[in-house]
């Protein structure tokens, strides 16, 4: 373990990437996903990760 991963985008071949958090509800508002979200710094692609589901939804 203790191995750092390094992203690479699929679309340009990237390697540098602006981090975020976001949330995505689900169709009927009940529920809520966490998500890792990574923009590619050169061609703004959207790598998402899953971080977990909410109940909580504070919008």
């Amino acid at each position: 373990m203790g191995e750092e991963i390094q992203l690479k985008c699929p679309i340009c071949g990237g390697t540098t990437f602006r981090k975020e958090e976001g949330k995505i509800d689900s169709k009927w508002g009940f529920t809520a996903h966490k998500v890792l979200i990574f923009i590619c710094n050169e061609c703004g692609y959207i790598l998402q990760f899953y971080k977990g589901r909410t109940i909580f939804d504070a919008d």
